[in-house]
């Protein structure tokens, strides 16, 4: 199993999110350490636009394997990350970004488990929703990832790595839709804006600044408070198309 982690220091809503101070740490760290049951699968697939220096560094800081690719075409260098790593054709790809340091290891494996046992050339807990945004798993393997690549044309599909299996051509394949029991969508555990940034830090404050709580006791926390949900309540959501 490969993980792969979109990572750039050139976000246009909030610059540098990747490096922004966490528990500690920086929110890529955080993120890491949330998964770090499976720190040798990570990939950390970052740019090759010269910006990219404090993510290198904190890689090789910390030993994490991680590949330099293009800014704009991700779908490239998710594949090319995944091939400079070994993957073959069966290995599963599991998908997560950066701007998600609230990332449950719990989550991952339950989605990963759907995939292989309902046989799906992709599956995720993105497309009807049950989560939090934030806490998105996309998983499928390396062979689905390879055909996206060589045969997706579109901007939107190249973007954002996976439109052109779940949308594109969702029926050449078996797409898997997961579904948690309870539905926790409507709370924002992403990174994207400012408000997002103070709500993730409240978050972790209400956990003395650990990183090891696990999805029952977030969701839990959250329902107790609920005043940190209204901190970025009002941030749209990026959509892919």
């Amino acid at each position: 199993m490969h993980i792969i982690i979109q990572a750039r220091m050139t976000s246009t809503r909030l610059p540098r999110k990747v490096m922004l101070p966490l528990c500690g740490k920086t929110v890529l760290e955080v993120l890491v350490d949330r998964i770090k049951k499976y720190k040798d699968n990570i990939i950390i697939a970052t740019t090759n636009d010269g910006s990219e220096e404090p993510i290198v560094n904190l890689c090789k800081k910390s030993n994490i394997k991680y590949f330099q690719g293009s800014m704009d075409n991700v779908l490239e260098r998710y594949y090319l990350s995944a091939k400079e790593f070994g993957a073959g054709n069966k290995d599963v790809i599991v998908r997560i970004t950066s701007d998600c340091p609230l990332i449950d290891v719990s989550i991952l494996e339950r989605v990963v488990s759907f995939f292989k046992e309902g046989g799906y050339d992709y599956a995720s807990n993105r497309i009807d929703r049950t989560v939090p945004v934030g806490l998105d798993v996309e998983v499928f393997n390396f062979s689905v990832l390879k055909d996206a690549y060589k045969k997706a044309t579109l901007g939107y599909e190249r973007e954002h790595v996976t439109p052109y299996i779940y949308l594109t051509k969702k029926d050449k394949y078996r797409i898997g839709s997961f579904l948690d029991a309870t539905d926790n969508s409507k709370y924002r555990l992403t990174l994207d804006e400012e408000s997002d940034y103070l709500a993730i830090k409240e978050v972790y404050r209400k956990f003395n600044n650990r990183t090891n709580f696990d999805y029952d006791s977030l969701i839990k926390m959250l329902e107790s408070n609920s005043y940190i949900y209204d901190i970025n309540s009002n941030v749209c959501q990026k959509q892919v198309v």
